[in-house]
């Protein structure tokens, strides 16, 4: 799952007009009428993290039943000379969403002589402020912040340095995707790796259901919050009227899709208004708002090898709640 006004020639903005505002909010809203028109109703989990979003998301990493953080930042401290080791010197980091960049500082600390960190995610706020307080503290790395859609911006791998490029996708943001584009990101981030590149991701590992269901459902309810700002930001952003009390935060896991599917549902019959489009619910209907997919290491290994990508190492941790992998692209001596 997933932070600087910088002076300007800091700044990459999306290719063409995106890096308008009025025109990437005409954007969501298309994507929103496009999702809620379909059946079942669906919407982009990278809707989830506009600066709210991002804000609460930050504080679902630090409760007690969401392993996932904890767990992966466990296994970084614990292994970060290894895994910088595996990296090489003189690094370009390309990070795919920028969090609250704790597990970023403890890959930039332990790196030798890295040359520069660009993290890409379409929280403009969050990134920018994350990116700002980091020049701060590694004022001998160039950091240069993209604010956009990650797969979107490795369409265009021109924006990256062409070698040394370890691409870092932390926090199991991949189990977002359902498998085959899973597979595909996969394939776009070997392209991107370059020679003598990598790739450091970490991913959820199958396990107890409780454990899992317990993630996505905690007792303080800041889970259930993060899911109905969504509708929030569609009031503000899209014109719309939702009365977020007349739904409810969904999570289950799905043995047979060995994936925790996230939900709102509606609690009555009702008629939502965006945009002046009139868009109904029935009670009990659902708008599917994520999946998180849980690996096996041998599962994922696969499908890195059919994307083109070769494990070097994996570390877990004790329980085999969590894995960190580093890879490297098959094909990088034939570039």
């Amino acid at each position: 799952m997933p932070t600087n006004p910088p002076t300007a020639e800091h700044l990459q903005k999306p290719d063409g007009d995106m890096g308008n505002a009025s025109l990437r909010d005409d954007v969501f809203l298309a994507d929103v009428l496009a999702g809620l028109s379909q059946t079942p109703k669906r919407l982009s989990s990278k809707y989830l993290y506009d600066e709210r979003g991002s804000a609460l998301f930050d504080q679902i990493c630090e409760l007690p039943e969401y392993y996932p953080t904890r767990t992966e930042l466990a296994i970084m401290e614990s292994n970060a000379v290894a895994i910088t080791r595996e990296i090489g010197p003189h690094a370009n980091v390309v990070e795919l969403g920028s969090g609250s960049s704790v597990k970023t500082r403890l890959l930039l600390d332990h790196l030798d002589q890295p040359r520069s960190y660009i993290p890409i995610d379409i929280s403009e706020d969050h990134v920018l402020a994350t990116a700002q307080q980091l020049r701060s503290e590694y004022p001998e790395i160039e950091i240069n912040p993209i604010i956009d859609d990650f797969c979107a911006a490795l369409e265009n791998s021109e924006r990256f340095p062409g070698d040394q490029v370890c691409v870092y996708f932390p926090g199991s943001t991949i189990g977002n995707f359902p498998p085959h584009d899973a597979q595909r990101l996969l394939h776009k981030i070997s392209d991107c790796c370059g020679v003598c590149g990598g790739l450091l991701i970490g991913f959820d590992l199958q396990k107890d259901i409780a454990v899992l269901e317990a993630a996505y459902n905690d007792a303080a309810g800041i889970t259930a919050e993060f899911s109905l700002n969504l509708l929030d930001r569609m009031n503000r952003e899209a014109g719309a009227n939702f009365d977020t009390g007349q739904f409810r935060h969904v999570a289950f896991y799905n043995a047979t899709a060995e994936r925790i599917e996230i939900f709102l549902e509606s609690e009555c019959d009702q008629i939502v208004r965006i945009d002046e489009i009139e868009i109904s619910f029935e009670k009990g209907e659902r708008i599917h708002t994520e999946y998180s997919h849980k690996y096996t290491i041998a599962g994922f290994t696969q499908m890195a090898s059919h994307a083109g990508l070769a494990v070097r190492r994996v570390w877990s941790d004790d329980q085999s709640y969590f894995a960190i992998m580093y890879l490297e692209n098959r094909n990088a001596d034939a570039n």
